[in-house]
């Protein structure tokens, strides 16, 4: 059964191109790993196509990016979890120095899993947008 767990709409005061120069480029999160809260989330590592996480009690988790669409789009698949995700970045600039971002996960959970990791999972989801919309970028 496939899930959808999306943020609400974040409002970033930047041009699009700034954002998806640095969100691109998962190399240059590497500045903000000191955000991440410890007692969630450790072993953080980044290069500029991937990032992989351990997250308790689920384990290491990665990502890599599968496509990029200029100033609009950055999607990833999981290399490395227990449930198959993909994940989206999406930026819509609407005026200068003022672009929205969503962001989507879907989710491959069958009918017992769901009840156990759906708010979890919506959790984060909010709470990665809220820490990427806060990035100086």
């Amino acid at each position: 059964m496939t899930e959808d767990f999306v943020s609400e709409i974040k409002q970033i005061p930047h041009d699009d191109e700034r954002i998806f120069s640095m969100l691109s480029d998962l190399s240059n999160l590497e500045r903000i790993k000191d955000r991440i809260p410890q007692d969630k989330i450790n072993n953080v590592e980044f290069d500029s196509d991937s990032c992989s996480f351990a997250v308790d009690p689920v384990g290491k988790i990665s990502f890599q990016i599968v496509e990029r669409e200029p100033n609009k789009l950055i999607k990833f698949a999981t290399t490395n979890s227990p449930v198959p995700l993909f994940l989206w970045i999406q930026l819509k600039q609407v005026e200068a120095n003022d672009t929205r971002m969503k962001i989507t996960v879907r989710a491959d959970l069958n009918p017992f899993l769901k009840p156990m990791v759906a708010k979890p999972l919506q959790e984060a989801v909010d709470k990665i947008s809220t820490l990427l919309a806060s990035l100086p970028y």
